[in-house]
């Protein structure tokens, strides 16, 4: 069982359906007994444009250095964000650009091709809203944006397994779907999943 949760909330609206998804997840948590912190990119102050790549150094906001602590701290993410343009939002692709950094996350080895995966031996969780239904997120699109949290961030950062929840479509949705959705979630928390 996880015992240490950092919740990572992806959403630029803080009255967002994800929102309440989060907390959602931190009352399931809380309930079980874990240890949760959350970091809510709504309320964190920082520069979302990795502006030199990994050129020149940016210096880290606090906010940033103190999410850096808590995804060390972890063994287990999870994600809750919705998907537009088939990716999650730029707040949270500017998250992972400023924090997932060479000696944090990964190190290219000198004269080599491989990797070290700094975040070996966590694990993490993505739960996704979209308006898309999911089989036409599947067979359309292939998932794509899922497929770069998964591969292209989490699990080349020695992250795995990195496990999927999808809620879809939102738009459509009636207030009884979902708030079913919020109490899979709550149960989703409470198994520390």
């Amino acid at each position: 069982m996880k015992s240490r949760i950092v919740l990572i909330t992806g959403h630029p609206d803080p009255k967002s359906y994800c929102a309440a998804l989060s907390r959602a997840y931190l009352e399931g948590a809380a309930g079980s007994g874990a240890e949760v912190r959350h970091i809510d990119l709504s309320q964190l102050s920082f520069d979302p444009n990795l502006a030199f790549g990994n050129r020149q150094p940016m210096e880290l906001e606090p906010d940033l250095l103190e999410a850096q602590e808590h995804i060390r701290w972890a063994d287990h993410l999870v994600f809750v964000y919705p998907t537009w343009w088939g990716a999650a939002p730029a707040v949270l692709k500017g998250f992972i650009d400023r924090v997932f950094l060479p000696g944090f996350a990964y190190r290219y080895r000198k004269g080599s091709p491989l990797w070290d995966r700094l975040l070996a031996g966590k694990s993490a969780r993505l739960i996704i809203t979209l308006d898309t239904p999911s089989i036409y997120n599947r067979l359309v699109y292939g998932r794509a944006g899922y497929r770069v949290m998964k591969k292209n961030v989490l699990e080349f950062c020695g992250i795995k397994p990195v496990r999927i929840t999808e809620f879809a479509p939102i738009r459509k949705s009636s207030a009884e779907q979902r708030e079913r959705w919020l109490d899979q979630v709550r149960r989703l928390g409470a198994a520390r999943g």
